[in-house]
């Protein structure tokens, strides 16, 4: 979750600047702009780098080092903690991507150096992990970073847009004030940590799939996945006791609304919008488990 906080500090950092410096400054370069692209590598090679130095410092630090080593946990919290990774690298990569395009970046570099900046990141942090005696280098979490990577590459290879965009939406539950040190203690901890109120979804435009259709540009059908009754990453004991635990997954199908997709001529409004939406809007959803069969949803976040 660490890489979490990483990626929503760096997309909040863009949205500091007036609305007039928006409308002119974040305009697209038609052509190579080599004092934009320039700025782009500064800027991204300066903030990965500060931010890995930051979490030697500030995280591993307070962990004891270890010999590198890998660790197999593919089999914890339901998978939520994979499809973390997947979301983290396709929005990364979205934004490296999107960058480039501002400055003039022809299309090929922008896949080649921009869409992987996720995966480029990511890998670094795992590196660390396995130097890390608490955790070690993950090859699942290696392949969702691919994943998140590839569903981004795959579409502007095959499509040219982003067809299918990944998102997030989470909900408080009852399980973090159970075990806070693991699930996180108050909204912002909870946000990043318990995997319990985390919703990933696949969010697909119906209308740019159904283009002579007269559904909405902006609507999109959305599927979810999530989890429910996970107080540790697999049944465990904690003070000589087992942690109770009713783990259930979670199908939704739902409506969203893609944000970039919405008209304006406001470059300010553009921005923001894109910034918003890695979030999934709130609409009724239906929700499929095996224990519990179908139940509605009026408004699920």
């Amino acid at each position: 979750m660490r890489k979490k906080i990483c990626y929503i500090a760096f997309l909040f950092v863009s949205v500091s600047f007036s609305q007039s410096t928006f409308e002119s400054f974040l305009k697209p370069s038609d052509s190579l702009n080599p004092s934009r692209r320039n700025a782009v590598v500064i800027a991204e090679s300066s903030l990965a780098g500060l931010t890995l130095i930051g979490l030697d410092r500030l995280w591993y630090a307070d962990y004891p080092r270890s010999k590198f080593h890998t660790l197999n946990d593919n089999n914890e919290w339901l998978q939520m903690d994979k499809l973390g990774h997947v979301f983290t690298s396709y929005q990364l990569g979205r934004v490296g991507a999107n960058v480039l395009n501002w400055s003039g970046v022809r299309k090929k570099d922008q896949l080649i150096y921009g869409s992987t900046l996720g995966f480029t990141f990511l890998t670094a942090v795992e590196v660390m992990d396995g130097f890390s005696e608490e955790w070690g280098f993950s090859w699942g979490d290696m392949i969702a970073n691919a994943a998140g990577t590839g569903l981004y590459v795959g579409q502007e290879l095959l499509w040219q847009e982003q067809r299918i965009v990944l998102k997030y939406s989470f909900h408080q539950t009852k399980y973090a004030a159970q075990r806070p040190d693991k699930l996180g203690d108050g909204f912002f901890e909870e946000f990043l940590k318990d995997y319990n109120g985390q919703t990933y979804w696949l969010s697909a435009n119906v209308h740019s799939f159904f283009k002579d259709s007269n559904f909405p540009k902006w609507l999109n059908v959305a599927i979810g996945y999530g989890g429910d009754g996970m107080l540790s990453g697999e049944n465990e004991t904690v003070n000589n006791s087992m942690i109770s635990q009713n783990r259930i997954r979670q199908f939704y199908l739902s409506l969203d609304v893609d944000l970039s997709r919405i008209k304006t001529n406001s470059r300010f409004l553009r921005t923001i919008f894109d910034v918003f939406n890695v979030i999934k809007v709130p609409f009724p959803a239906l929700e499929f488990t095996d224990k519990n069969g179908i139940k509605l949803h009026g408004i699920y976040f």
